[in-house]
């Protein structure tokens, strides 16, 4: 009775499955396990038998179900009533899931002989095609409700398949049928749920692969792991014989007689990676996953295979599959302690049997124990203890006596865990504890972070194809990922340091570099988490990873002349235009890289990075003109001399440039009054030759190249704007500023400067600027235009976020205007107010008395917060700084933002900007709008639209 009353009173499962199965429940009580296991033995080798004369793959799989609840059952009885060891238990399951695989694989196999796929005939074994079992399966140790993991290998050079171009189509066709019909759930209920992720590299090879290309991958980048899981390789089904002879070919590698010192080292670091030592902090019971978990199932088997790695290559007496033997061949050979090796022994079977009865309740295949006390005292009563209490302590001893030998092992290599737990990234399924890691370290998908991670040690990337390569990268991982999970975006991080990685030539040197170096690996990670477009760069220019590291990486750039003529230097020494266009986006996204990275490590302030980011794009326009004129010139001649200007407007001209900011430009040019057209070969008008030269100017700063962007160019600011020439001659852009410009491209003007050209004409040009900017003005209707143009504004482009500083009410707009407002009013009698940039306005007319100075100082201080908020925006999100949403921002990101500007928090930075906003807006309404309100003006839309 206490056996029924087990079974009934503890397992759903269990009771439904001996209700739908009287008679053979009957004859288990009556005649007991070892009989009835003898026919259903029996019956499996008639299924097996049938197979083999033809019948399908389903009829077969339906067969093997109905089985399957039978042998459920009986081992169930078996294993509660301890009337089996723990080794005939889990041999009945393997042997079982054997017999299915075998059935299933033969009638697969001459399902695709009738297709016409395979000309085997009526023998499967002429396939060549072997079933090793992994894991448990391989081993022979196979749990209760267990995932069965496969590998699915056939011989080419089979006489059967020779001619056959198709073989891994119709073995991939083999190995879906298989493990479709193993798995799928039905009225009858399934056989076992099925696994090929085993199998070498699972992300890029076919669920089935030759014998020949599985020895190339596993001579080649076979990891430390694999070793381990291919000890336990065993064939199960197919073809034996192939497998036999693939795992003995094998030997060399899984078993290798002599060991370096790294190959030692990564094998220590599969333990190592698991943050086991002394103490009771995670050894519990509730929730606690008996496999996984500290002192688990897992330990106990790494335990043991770690060291068959190191000394079974020197004794083959160490070459078991099955755990508890291994342990007892170790302890034999003087590698382990005779009562360590019985102490893990019986914590082995204690644990197994646990898991067993977890596994019984529902056939589910789980290994946690239930979170809450009745769910933990219904299991000890399922094991038949008369408490929960005597229970818990047997659990816990267990598991402290586990979790004790285990960390011993390899005791004096130093920890691979990470902070605050696992770092596991061996085998196919993701560790629990890792993935809690992972989150913890600030990773949002941290299955998928696991994922990436997991594809570095197969290889595949030319810097992670050495064994050596994969050791050192292991070793950098709990550093590595620590790294980009504090910066501003750890997920996108990882995606992008793996990007980096794939470009890589060699992982070797750099990776040793990161070991002697760890603040290079904090700044690539930096790089990579807070600053996606520095990034990109990095990873399509690997080679400026040696740059970093001289200290003059940190200076201050040249001064513009000096860099213009470097570049200039370098592009006389390339003809080809393409070469002209890839060298100077080197050259300016090597420096721009400089730049980003001296503002991410805080060396520069905003401010003075955007100096030399407008150092860098004048002296790229400047630099590339003179190389595309010299060009254009060779097919179309000139008119005596360099005659083209080019005027820089917006952030460029004011020397405000950021890490995404666009060049805005006007052309202009001069012409000889007594030249027609151009001198060369296909001469030009001068119309013509000015508006095509400006074209390939633009399409040589804007195209993309192998070697990335370089700028983005707006001319929307030149005369008539789209509706204009795309090159202006000096006297029409005179003409035009003088009699038909609107007051707010006078307004755009204040932040000209001239970029490029001849002395002459440069001189020229700045001399109309000022005299256009410096003529008398109506005050009144001055006002009025310039309130109009910010409601303008207003209504076509309300801000897009709180973040949105242009637009922003007391924002960017509100504070130029009133700087641009009060130059062209008093331009005319004080010229020197006049500076390309709003700030340096705003300083001037508060020494001339046309401002209160206390306002000046207050719109000073705000712009330049928001300036700066704004250019390390615009780093981090290689974009619109509209765009950054505070809520979704990752914490690295908010922090770095904060932080720079000396703010405990965003909050407190978000506070700072609001409050000087809306001081702004009340200079700005004080000194613009009121006053255009007395003069008649009327806003198109209410004060509160008006206000945002």
């Amino acid at each position: 009775m206490a056996l029924l009353d087990a079974l009934f009173g503890n397992s759903p499962y269990l009771t439904e499955t001996a209700i739908q199965n009287p008679t053979f429940m009957t004859d288990l009580w009556r005649r007991g396990p070892d009989a009835v296991r003898a026919d259903l033995a029996a019956e499996l080798a008639a299924v097996q038998s049938g197979a083999r004369d033809g019948n399908l793959p389903a009829a077969v799989a339906t067969a093997l179900r109905r089985l399957k609840r039978q042998v459920a059952l009986a081992v169930a009885v078996a294993d509660i009533a301890e009337a089996w060891s723990l080794e005939q238990v889990t041999g009945a399951l393997t042997a079982f899931a054997s017999g299915c695989l075998d059935a299933l694989t033969d009638s697969i196999l001459l399902q695709l002989a009738r297709d016409g796929q395979l000309g085997i005939g009526k023998d499967p074994a002429a396939a060549a095609l072997t079933v090793l079992g992994m894991g448990k399966l391989g081993a022979g140790e196979l749990n209760y409700s267990s995932d069965i993991d496969l590998i699915l290998l056939y011989d080419r050079d089979a006489a059967a398949l020779a001619g056959n171009d198709q073989l891994s189509r119709h073995f991939v066709r083999a190995a879906r049928m298989l493990v479709q019909l193993m798995s799928e759930t039905s009225a009858d209920g399934y056989i076992f749920r099925t696994d090929l992720r085993l199998r070498p590299d699972p992300g890029s090879t076919p669920l089935a692969m030759s014998v020949q290309a599985a020895e190339l991958y596993y001579e080649s980048v076979g990891q430390n792991w694999e070793r381990a899981a291919m000890i336990k390789a065993h064939p199960v089904a197919g073809n034996r014989a192939v497998g036999a002879a693939f795992l003995s070919d094998l030997t060399p590698y899984i078993w290798r007689k002599h060991l370096d010192f790294a190959a030692i080292h990564d094998i220590h670091s599969i333990k190592r990676q698991i943050n086991a030592h002394r103490g009771d902090s995670a050894v519990k019971v509730l929730g606690h996953n008996v496999k996984l978990g500290r002192g688990g199932i897992r330990e106990i088997e790494f335990f043991a295979q770690t060291q068959q790695l190191i000394f079974g290559g020197r004794n083959p007496a160490l070459r078991h599959r099955a755990t508890c033997e291994t342990l007892r061949a170790l302890a034999t050979a003087g590698h382990v302690a005779p009562s360590a090796a019985d102490e893990l022994i019986e914590a082995y079977g204690f644990l197994r049997k646990v898991e067993h009865r977890l596994q019984m309740v529902d056939d589910r295949q789980t290994h946690s124990l239930p979170s809450d006390e009745a769910g933990v005292a219904a299991i000890a009563t399922f094991l038949g203890y008369p408490d929960s209490q005597s229970f818990q302590k047997d659990l816990l001893d267990r598991l402290h006596c586990v979790e004790g030998h285990y960390a011993r092992l390899f005791e004096e290599a130093p920890s691979l865990a990470g902070p605050g737990g696992n770092l596991v990234f061996t085998g196919t399924d993701d560790d629990p504890g890792t993935l809690a890691t992972l989150q913890t370290l600030g990773f949002r998908d941290p299955s998928a972070a696991a994922g990436i991670v997991r594809r570095w040690h197969h290889g595949r990337y030319r810097s992670t194809a050495t064994a050596r390569a994969r050791e050192l990268l292991t070793e950098l991982m709990p550093g590595l990922l620590k790294a980009l999970g504090s910066t501003a975006a750890p997920d996108q991080a990882l995606l992008n340091f793996d990007l980096f990685l794939g470009n890589l030539p060699a992982g070797i040197q750099l990776f040793s570099l990161f070991k002697a170096n760890p603040a290079l690996l904090e700044l690539v990670a930096a790089i990579m988490g807070s600053a996606p477009g520095l990034a990109a760069h990095l990873a399509r220019r690997t080679i400026l990873l040696d740059s970093v590291l001289s200290p003059a990486f940190y200076l201050p750039l040249p001064p513009a002349e000096e860099m213009q003529a470097d570049l200039t230097r370098q592009l006389a020494a390339v003809e080809h235009e393409q070469d002209i266009l890839d060298l100077a986006r080197r050259w300016a996204n090597d420096r721009r890289f400089q730049v980003g990275v001296q503002q991410l490590e805080a060396i520069v302030r905003p401010a003075q990075a955007g100096l030399a980011y407008s150092d860098i794009a004048a002296a790229t326009i400047s630099a590339v003109c003179d190389r595309v004129e010299w060009l254009f010139a060779e097919a179309h001649g000139g008119f005596r001399g360099q005659r083209l200007a080019v005027l820089g407007m917006g952030k460029l001209g004011s020397r405000e440039m950021s890490a995404t900011s666009d060049l805005d430009l006007i052309f202009v040019y001069d012409i000889p009054p007594d030249m027609e057209a151009s001198d060369g070969r296909q001469s030009l008008a001068p119309i013509q030759y000015y508006t095509r030269l400006s074209a390939k100017i633009v399409t040589a700063l804007t195209a993309h190249t192998n070697e990335g962007a370089l700028y983005e160019v707006d001319m929307r600011l030149r005369p008539s704007g789209r509706a204009g020439p795309l090159a202006n001659s000096l006297e029409g852009f005179e003409s035009y500023h003088a009699q038909s410009a609107w007051t707010w491209e006078h307004m755009a003007l204040t932040r000209a400067r001239v970029i490029h050209g001849p002395a002459g004409l440069v001189e020229r040009l700045a001399d109309i600027v000022k005299s256009t900017l410096c003529r008398p003005r109506d005050a009144l209707a001055l006002v009025r235009d310039v309130a109009d143009m910010r409601d303008r504004i207003v209504r076509h482009a309300p801000p897009k976020s709180p973040w949105d500083f242009k637009h922003l009410p007391g924002g960017l707009f509100d504070i130029d205007f009133v700087a641009q407002y009060l130059a062209l009013r008093h331009a005319a009698e004080r010229p020197d107010l006049l500076a390309p940039h709003p700030a340096e306005m705003l300083r001037r007319a508060a020494d001339a008395g046309f401002i209160d100075r206390a306002d000046a100082e207050r719109l000073r201080a705000a712009r330049t917060l928001l300036s700066d908020v704004q250019s390390l925006l615009r780093l981090t999100l290689n974009g619109d700084e509209a765009a950054f949403d505070e809520a979704s921002a990752p914490e690295g990101q908010r922090r770095l933002i904060a932080f720079t500007e000396g703010a405990d928090d965003l909050a407190e930075l978000r506070a700072r900007i609001s409050a000087e906003t809306a001081a702004a807006r009340a200079i700005y309404r004080r000194i613009v709008e009121q006053p255009a309100r007395d003069a008649g003006w009327q806003a198109r839309t209410d004060d509160r639209r008006s206000d945002g």
